[in-house]
């Protein structure tokens, strides 16, 4: 891909395209919703319509969705799939978010090859236009709460592949209002790491005075000492103070790795923005993810004592004993008995796993995708959920 001056700009051309973007995300929310609904997650095959180069490392993968599950898979910006495929006996699920605004009939991904990932590796170099995958339906709350858009003003803070979501929230966000504003602060290592370069130029050519871009390199040195090197505590407090007036700001989206996203986080409250107004989602890398151990056998000797764990899933309840000593999870143990049992990420990030909690009570270790108020709700990630009490009944359904 030829590279692209990062500063571009020029005449802006209306588009056919910028309707049907609108259009498509308006048919997404029928009924005035606009935070996306929990709907339960369901595998289908689809066929790979297109493999497209982004960088050196990172592949756009586009898949048909046929019309008979055309409704399955209406999505918002700012949502993810999940993929599914067998290496060699061995399951592997990836989350990947959906970089294209709402339309009907297809859904595209980007994946960023990691070094020794073993899923990013092979969709990187061998997955083909007419290939089927395993892909689960748009699932995620990283999306925008913003009714009339009209004089607003968004920003999004991404780091390498954390750019996938924002490109949606991009697209949709400027072509719904005229007036609406678009921020986005965006690290790479260099500029041939940057996806979507073209794709964002292009954006800033079509709305020069609502799209501001600040590309962040790391290792490549830029014109403006703020854009240059690693962005930390005191670069992001100067980017503040200079490019982004905070108050100004209406919805905040930041998405990349921990590090970033925290020191985000912290610095906007220490600067006052509301909890509210921000989302943050987190990605981990395919190379450094361990795999959970789905379902892993587990042995009830006479006389341990167990504990008894019942959950709803479509209308169904199940019933499974869990060893006391084996502190496995809520989702394993549904999982050896349920292999149906929805799960993506299996690391608390992404949520898919969501339950709520009707009778007992547990633990959770990590948890990076529930609000404060689905915590307060009886919701948990079944996933990092341990039963704390010698009965545990959950409910997939609500």
């Amino acid at each position: 891909m030829a590279a692209r001056n990062l500063g571009s700009t020029a005449t802006p051309t209306a588009t056919s395209a910028d309707a049907a973007v609108a259009s498509a995300f308006l048919q997404s929310t029928v009924g005035g919703e606009h935070v996306a609904k929990r709907r339960r997650a369901r595998f289908h095959s689809l066929e790979v319509a297109e493999v497209r180069p982004l960088t050196a490392d990172a592949v756009e993968v586009t898949f048909a969705v046929p019309d008979e599950l055309a409704d399955d898979y209406t999505y918002l910006p700012g949502q993810y799939v999940a993929l599914r495929k067998d290496f060699d006996g061995h399951e592997l699920r990836r989350s990947y978010s959906i970089c294209r605004p709402p339309v009907r009939g297809s859904v595209s991904v980007a994946i960023k090859r990691d070094l020794g990932g073993l899923f990013s590796t092979w969709a990187n170099t061998e997955l083909v236009a007419g290939d089927r995958l395993d892909v689960m339906s748009p699932q995620g709350t990283f999306t925008s709460t913003l009714d009339a858009l009209d004089g607003k003003h968004v920003v999004g803070i991404a780091a390498g592949s954390g750019i996938t979501p924002l490109m949606a929230l991009a697209h949709t966000v400027l072509s719904r209002s005229a007036t609406s504003e678009f921020e986005l602060v965006y690290t790479n290592r260099s500029t041939l790491d940057v996806m979507f370069l073209e794709e964002l130029a292009e954006l800033k050519d079509r709305y020069p005075s609502r799209l501001a871009l600040h590309h962040v390199l790391s290792r490549e040195q830029r014109t403006a000492p703020l854009l240059s090197g690693r962005i930390d505590a005191e670069k992001l407090d100067r980017m503040l103070d200079v490019l982004i007036r905070p108050e100004t700001v209406d919805e905040w989206f930041l998405c990349g790795p921990f590090e970033l996203v925290q020191l985000a986080r912290d610095t906007l409250e220490a600067r006052g923005v509301p909890a509210k107004h921000v989302r943050y989602e987190l990605f981990t890398t395919d190379a450094d993810r361990v795999e959970p151990r789905h379902g892993r056998p587990v042995v009830v000797e006479r006389g341990e004592p167990t504990v008894a764990i019942e959950f709803t899933l479509d209308g169904q309840s199940t019933s499974v004993e869990s060893p006391v000593s084996a502190n496995e999870s809520i989702l394993n143990a549904a999982l050896r008995v349920r292999p149906d049992v929805p799960f993506a990420c299996a690391g608390g990030v992404c949520g898919t796993c969501r339950a709520r909690v009707i009778e007992g009570s547990v633990a959770m270790t990590e948890n990076y995708a529930l609000e404060p108020d689905e915590l307060e709700r009886g919701y948990v990630l079944t996933c990092q959920s341990h039963p704390k009490s010698d009965r545990v009944v959950v409910d997939y359904d609500v």
